[in-house]
């Protein structure tokens, strides 16, 4: 199964070996284009995953605030997603 991520009109990521925690993809992050992900100061807290970080899109000259998150060290039992990639607010994230 390979698994795509868009925004703005343009493919940001595109992978077949995402892992799949809460409904939600994680991308592995070399199957992200680096250059659309720009660093944000935001965190949030999940008691069983551990502390999240985000990137802020940037695609065309749209930007979307903190619309990929990560898990740089999660908790052991969401170790299956270090360092891997997921997307919200419009990203539109499809199976085929």
């Amino acid at each position: 199964m390979t698994v795509e991520a868009k925004w703005n009109g343009q493919v940001i990521a595109h992978s077949d070996r995402t892992v799949v925690v809460e409904g939600n993809h994680y991308f592995p992050p070399e199957d992200v284009d680096p250059a659309v992900l720009v660093p944000s100061a935001t965190t949030t807290h999940c008691p069983w995953k551990g502390t999240a970080h985000y990137h802020t899109l940037e695609v065309a000259g749209a930007r979307n605030p903190d619309a990929a998150w990560y898990y740089p060290d999660p908790k052991p039992k969401a170790a299956q997603i270090q360092g891997r990639i997921a997307f919200w607010r419009g990203v539109e994230v499809r199976e085929s």
